[in-house]
């Protein structure tokens, strides 16, 4: 998986993209293709905004569903953080969907007779 971060008008702290990395790898528990993954970073400098002047979006690219996420917060990491909870919800929602449900049960099951 390629992780692409893109900031505007920020500045990220300096651990961010280990944390980031950590975090976006430890999706691929899930059995969805995920190619590249792009997380653009946004710094509103309006100080009426105060908590929500940080804005995190991530966007999945792949053969599988496209995934995107928003969040605001009041730093970067925070709006991380709450952006990725919720691509991995999307993505457990998708798993979930994708799961064969179908159970045997002794009223279904085939008896071999032949023994």
């Amino acid at each position: 998986m390629k992780i692409i971060i893109h900031t505007r008008h920020a500045e990220l702290a300096s651990d961010f993209k280990a944390i980031a990395e950590e975090k976006l790898h430890s999706m691929e528990r899930f059995s969805i293709v995920i190619d590249r993954i792009e997380v653009e970073i946004t710094h509103e400098a309006n100080p009426r905004q105060g908590k929500h002047s940080h804005k995190v979006v991530i966007t999945s690219h792949g053969s599988g569903p496209l995934l995107r996420a928003e969040a605001t917060g009041f730093n970067d990491l925070a709006a991380f953080d709450e952006a990725v909870t919720s691509i991995e919800l999307q993505i457990r929602k998708i798993h979930e969907k994708d799961k064969s449900h179908d159970r045997q049960t002794l009223r279904t099951m085939k008896v071999d007779l032949s023994e």
